[in-house]
């Protein structure tokens, strides 16, 4: 079942995502140096980096839980680095987040944990919430397990289910933190697909964070096709891409590119951290 949400337009006055000059330390553990950066609407990008370089840190700074010791931050040309918590907010209402452990409430059905936002959060009538996570679910192709417990479902399904809850709300921006850590190839790449079909049918903003190369590749060179009767995930032609890579390493961006770019890469660090992780698999 596909749902039906506004189009997005590639391009706009204003990034939904705007990184100017931030920096950022635990006391004297510096985890970013003046980091910029641009995500805009309706694109991808996938931030990769060894464990502990700062790439969660990232997000929660986009969420507002955190706050730079320099430079600036804007969301949807909103300058959030200095705002107030009741404004931040409203800004985190158009912003969806998948966990890395996809953080499900044990105690609520899948029904109830993929409405749990619209339902505290909304004055959404119930059957209207239970309409939506109806087709959300029927979007990750998760329709039959609507009344299930977490403990019932894979960890591939409950991963998918924490997408659908951060869908639920129609965000227009989605951070996804590590979404196939701990997941088997097979597992990772039906979590990739949605991943993909978010981007590609929905046109939501998104920011993928992970170390997960195969993961990231697969993401960049893949793109959904609705067809009559289902999505189609399908490769892309040869330098086609649907995604721009970035790397944080020692606190920086030290590239932004192509998948193509990356891997043909003679950058020392670069060469080093894919080391056996290119294709072919």
């Amino acid at each position: 079942m596909m749902m039906t949400m506004p189009s997005r337009g590639l391009e706009s006055e204003s990034p939904a995502v705007r990184f100017e000059g931030v920096s950022f330390a635990f006391d004297d553990h510096v985890v970013l140096r003046d980091v910029t950066f641009d995500i805009h609407k309706g694109s991808m990008k996938i931030l990769l980096g060894a464990s502990g370089a700062g790439k969660s840190v990232v997000l929660k700074l986009m969420l507002g839980l955190m706050r730079p010791d320099a430079g600036t931050i804007a969301i949807n040309g909103q300058r959030i680095d200095d705002m107030s918590e009741q404004n931040l907010l409203r800004v985190r209402g158009d912003m969806g987040m998948l966990f890395q452990e996809s953080a499900l409430f044990d105690s609520l059905t899948v029904s109830e944990n993929v409405g749990y936002r619209l339902y505290e959060e909304t004055d959404m009538p119930a059957d209207e919430v239970r309409r939506r996570v109806e087709e959300v679910l029927g979007f990750i192709g998760l329709g039959e397990y609507i009344d299930r417990m977490p403990s019932e479902l894979s960890g591939g399904q409950r991963r998918r289910v924490a997408i659908a809850r951060a869908i639920a709300a129609k965000p227009n921006l989605l951070l996804f933190d590590d979404p196939t850590t701990g997941l088997d190839p097979i597992t990772a790449a039906t979590v990739d697909d949605e991943i993909v079909k978010l981007r590609d049918l929905e046109r939501v903003t998104s920011i993928l964070v992970t170390h997960q190369i195969r993961d990231a590749v697969y993401v960049a060179e893949h793109e959904a096709v609705q067809t009559s009767a289902r999505a189609e995930i399908r490769s892309l032609p040869e330098r086609v891409e649907r995604a721009t890579f970035m790397v944080l390493n020692e606190g920086r961006i030290t590239f932004e590119g192509s998948a193509s770019d990356l891997q043909s890469s003679g950058d020392p660090f670069l060469q080093e951290f894919l080391y056996m992780t290119l294709p072919p698999w």
